[in-house]
């Protein structure tokens, strides 16, 4: 067994608001987040970077549900600037009017991520269940217009999948410099609708060569980064490139996680800003230090050679797999229940080959469909 080495976090996500005007089937966010309240005040965000970049942090991300629904995002930028951070804005677009980023823009934020759902309004519109699509060309010229680079990220599923050329073609259209394709992650309300949105196999091998065919056409124009989806690899990835290693995530109430979905796990003592600091919840939380190093791993993690580069894969997704927090993701070929994986991938193909509409509805992301998840 190693003991491990607590390095400083590297990268602080603050998840201002769960509050978004989107319902994306997909959403990461918790399903119960409408039974999430009180979030943090301006003053205690303050705090909260203040402490984490005296820690060692580099990078904030300001995200949610919509972070530009809060009033006191261009205040928060300008004091995470003050303090030496990168700053990324994580968005939607909706709310990012030219007044806006102008304020935004002399605050210091120095980067934007702009949201599409499709590459047609009518698809883009009815993932999100909002009529967004023009809007969001509208946000993206501003980009352009303020000399942000432009960063474009499309979340691909079954839906979509089979759109990705004319994505990367509105991509370039709209001079993006960056095009991050990132397939479904099954956490929140992804996995809540798991049926309708995991691609066969045969949607994500067209969509790769299709990927690999514009890298070839348009070389550096635009960088196209595809994540294939966890449940199509045979070894697990680096999840946040291990447990409390990098990565310090701030929900709206103050909850402090080391994941964006580790508030679901069991054990865990989630710690909370408002009642610790920031080094006590890095350094000393039980949460925290729950699966750092490679003492909780079961076999075949524990004697594997490669638990070093992949930690034993996402604990999150071991969860909502199996119910234990603590196995093997089921990524993994080795995993005793890497069959878990395989069956979900028939019975999802077997859905997309079939009218199930009605059988498998896609639930979106409403304040209803949330408080019918908390009860």
């Amino acid at each position: 067994m190693t003991q491990p080495v607590i390095n400083p976090p590297f990268w602080l996500l603050a998840e201002l608001t769960y509050r978004c005007p989107l319902h994306c089937v997909f959403c990461y966010n918790p399903v119960n987040y409408d039974s999430i309240k009180n979030e943090l005040d301006t003053d205690a965000w303050i705090r909260v970077m203040r402490e984490a970049r005296a820690l060692g942090a580099a990078q904030i991300g300001f995200s949610g549900g919509e972070p530009l629904l809060r009033d006191d995002l261009d205040i928060l930028v300008a004091e995470a600037r003050r303090l030496g951070f990168y700053t990324n804005l994580i968005t939607s677009g909706v709310g990012l009017n030219e007044k806006r980023i102008a304020s935004l823009k002399q605050a210091g934020l120095d980067h934007i991520q702009l949201s599409f759902q499709d590459s047609t309004q009518e698809m883009n519109d009815f993932l999100s269940s909002t009529k967004t699509f023009e809007l969001k060309k509208k946000v993206a010229a501003l980009i352009k217009k303020y000399d942000y680079p432009m960063v474009m990220n499309v979340v691909l599923h079954r839906h979509n999948i089979p759109h990705i050329d004319k994505i990367i073609e509105m991509a370039l259209d709209l001079s993006a410099e960056y095009l991050e394709l990132a397939n479904t992650q099954y956490y929140g309300w992804a996995m809540k609708n798991r049926q309708q949105l995991l691609p066969t196999r045969e949607q994500l091998v067209a969509a790769e060569a299709t990927v690999n065919a514009y890298r070839e056409k348009i070389g550096k124009q635009c960088k196209l980064l595809f994540v294939v989806p966890d449940y199509f690899e045979e070894r697990p990835k680096a999840c946040m490139n291990g447990w409390g290693s990098i990565f310090l995530d701030i929900a709206p109430d103050g909850a402090a996680l080391p994941c964006h979905n580790a508030r679901e796990l069991p054990g865990l003592n989630i710690p909370n800003v408002k009642e610790h600091s920031i080094q006590e919840i890095w350094y000393e939380s039980q949460a925290f230090n729950f699966f750092r190093g490679d003492s909780w791993m079961q076999e075949p993690c524990r004697s594997c050679s490669e638990k070093e580069k992949d930690f034993g894969g996402c604990r999150c997704q071991a969860f909502l797999l199996t119910g234990d927090p603590a196995a093997t993701d089921p990524v993994c070929a080795k995993s005793p229940n890497h069959h878990v994986v395989k069956l979900a991938i028939r019975e999802a193909a077997a859905v997309a080959n079939a009218d199930t509409s009605k059988e498998f509805p896609l639930v979106f992301r409403t304040d209803s469909n949330s408080k019918r998840f908390a009860g």
